[in-house]
């Protein structure tokens, strides 16, 4: 049984996706889709941040 690989073991978080203009309808919805992509972008870079801790020298593909 081949032995797995680090980045198979520990792949890198994956960025959120970016809400389309037409994803907000500018009514002032609370939460606005905006709002909460900046919510899984803040928790993005954390992850982000922890895997490169684990990862020094490997960046995400």
């Amino acid at each position: 049984m081949p032995i797995p690989s680090v980045a198979t073991e520990d792949p890198p978080p994956l960025r959120p996706e970016r809400p389309l203009p037409m994803d907000c309808c500018d009514s002032g919805c609370d939460p606005c889709v905006h709002d909460l992509y900046a919510e899984e972008m803040e928790h993005y870079e954390a992850l982000l941040a922890a895997w490169r801790a684990r990862n020094p020298g490997r960046e995400p593909g």
